[in-house]
């Protein structure tokens, strides 16, 4: 079974065969033997520490220590990424999750903690392209900066100064396609996401995808992912659609750094 048919796959035995959904689980061969409802404790040093060097990385919740969904993004060209979900951004919370690549030989290769800095609709046919990289420009970009002015609503004082210092901007640069091109089509593909271990409840949606990179004051990398979604179905509903592009902080962490049970 291809993961990504999770959802025709689960109704349609279902139906077919009067199986009972408790009793298949779709949540298997993820990364790291992490599970739907697993426990996840993680060390919050690297956190605090690229905190203190100036990141816009957000502190865990206390309730931030279930699996709530996990997901596998396939972006083209050959990129799998999974993500083990800790807050899913319902309603007015952000998204928090572990970003997890695994290389050619199947093994993590790299972990980021990633909590979300904000969501935009683009409004606009020219923005929806320059989101997608369809303009020739915008995602892509060889770089994007964040203004201090930008983010005044969402930070106090004490954090914008602790982040920005005496700068008005945060520059990054793209972490893909080398440095000297002018445009780098951003990645494309598809998230599925399964909220519950049958994968009965989650989401579908396309892609495109872009990783930026900056080096902190103190020593270390922050990641500014940003990715357009374009949410194709909902619950296996096809008819709840939508766009935004989401702005992601990510900090590298230790696999040993991380226990799920």
């Amino acid at each position: 079974m291809a993961w990504k048919d999770v959802f025709s796959y689960v109704r349609g035995i279902a139906a077919k065969k009067g199986v009972a959904q408790g009793e298949a689980r779709m949540d298997e061969g993820v990364p790291l033997d992490a599970r739907i409802g697993s426990v996840v404790q993680l060390q919050h040093s690297p956190i605090i520490r690229a905190q203190a060097n100036g990141s816009l990385i957000a502190t865990p919740a206390p309730g931030d220590t279930r699996i709530l969904a996990v997901s596998q993004m396939r972006l083209q060209p050959d990129t799998e990424l999974y993500r083990l979900y800790l807050d899913k951004g319902d309603e007015d919370a952000k998204e928090k999750f572990l970003q997890v690549f695994c290389g050619d030989d199947g093994k993590v290769a790299e972990i980021l903690y990633c909590t979300q800095l904000a969501r935009v609709v683009p409004e606009t046919a020219d923005d929806q392209d320059a989101y997608t990289g369809q303009a020739g420009y915008g995602l892509g970009d060889p770089g994007y900066t964040l203004w201090r002015e930008q983010l005044a609503d969402m930070l106090g004082e004490p954090e914008l100064a602790a982040v920005f210092g005496d700068s008005e901007r945060l520059d990054y640069v793209r972490d893909a396609g080398g440095s000297s091109a002018d445009f780098v089509q951003p990645f494309h593909g598809r998230e599925t996401r399964i909220d519950d271990a049958q994968g009965v409840h989650g989401l579908r949606q396309e892609l495109y995808f872009m990783p930026y990179v900056r080096e902190l004051a103190g020593g270390g990398r922050e990641y500014l992912l940003i990715t357009t979604e374009i949410v194709e179905s909902v619950d296996g509903d096809t008819s709840k659609r939508g766009i935004h592009v989401d702005f992601v902080i990510g900090i590298p962490m230790e696999q040993e750094r991380i226990v799920i049970q």
